[in-house]
């Protein structure tokens, strides 16, 4: 299975109103709730105003589209970061999944994945 890197720093974010995100950003995820608005954004299109912020995320994409039949994709990458204590910030859209990890684990997670069988490109 082919990993892509993305090659922008990232930034995961609380926002009070969706009108503050840019949505021409090359990578926009928006989530809401009945709780809050986040936000994943590049972190150079991080809106001026925000509640919380966290930057220094680095982040990859499953290649391809991927059927809803498959299953354990997502699981299976999670549990190798996870043995090797690395946290991630998981984003699904209808294609594929997106995985965020810290700037500080980013190419130990992507030699461990490359490790495991991953093609990384």
């Amino acid at each position: 299975m082919e990993l892509q890197v993305l090659d922008q720093p990232l930034s995961v974010c609380k926002i009070s109103d969706i009108s503050l995100a840019d949505l021409s950003s090359d990578i926009f995820f928006i989530g809401k709730t009945d709780e809050e608005i986040s936000l994943v954004c590049s972190t150079d299109s991080v809106p001026d105003e925000t509640v919380e912020r966290e930057d220094g995320w680095r982040g990859f994409r499953i290649a391809g589209t991927l059927d809803f039949s498959l299953v354990g994709i997502l699981s299976k990458i999670s549990g190798i970061l996870a043995d090797n204590k690395i946290g991630i910030f998981a984003v699904s859209t209808y294609n594929t999944d997106y995985i965020l990890v810290k700037e500080e684990n980013f190419d130990r997670a992507l030699a461990l994945l490359a490790d495991a069988g991953y093609s990384i490109s």
